[in-house]
């Protein structure tokens, strides 16, 4: 069995699959005004403290020392071909949860889109893994605050889903 990885390793390990990169420029592209930043900002501290972690499971490896510009010199990291099959199967699990779209979802959806591959598979099987759970919450009648809130937010998780896999069968947006 592998080791349990957090959303912020999942989050760096899916950054560095683009190519290797020393944990400043990691935690740059993790940063709240990029691509990933803007679903989950990683800070620095958290992005070496990853790094270890990744390393010493054997999905990230480091390659060799560059030097720094006006600071220390940076060990450069590269991803594994163990680290890519447990991203690969990661990115292609769905949530289990309505809350866990926001972050882990989005997160997935974008690290996809960064390595050029198919979001369609992913986001149809995140509409399969809660169409049990949008079904269940849809169209009961109650006045409790928090099933509304489950009921609107699962209907408004159905929806989103069928309005992406709607986009990326477009033409212009297959991939």
């Amino acid at each position: 069995m592998g080791v349990q990885l957090s959303t912020t390793e999942y989050a760096v390990l899916g950054v560095l699959s683009s190519g290797p990169n020393h944990g400043f420029a990691l935690a740059k592209l993790l940063e709240a005004d990029t691509d990933v930043g803007r679903i989950f900002k990683v800070h620095r501290p958290l992005v070496y403290r990853a790094l270890d972690r990744l390393v010493e499971a054997g999905y990230v490896m480091p390659i060799t020392l560059e030097k720094g510009n006006a600071g220390p010199q940076r060990l450069v990291h590269r991803i594994t071909s163990r680290g890519h099959r447990v991203l690969e199967q990661w990115l292609a699990e769905p949530v289990a949860h309505v809350r866990d779209m926001r972050i882990e979802f989005l997160l997935k959806l974008v690290l996809l889109g960064r390595s050029g591959q198919s979001t369609l598979a992913l986001i149809r099987a995140q509409r399969d893994a809660l169409a049990p759970t949008v079904e269940s919450l849809a169209g009961s009648s109650t006045d409790d605050p928090i099933e509304l809130w489950r009921q609107n937010n699962a209907a408004a998780a159905g929806d989103y889903l069928d309005t992406l896999e709607r986009l990326y069968t477009t033409p212009q947006h297959t991939r």
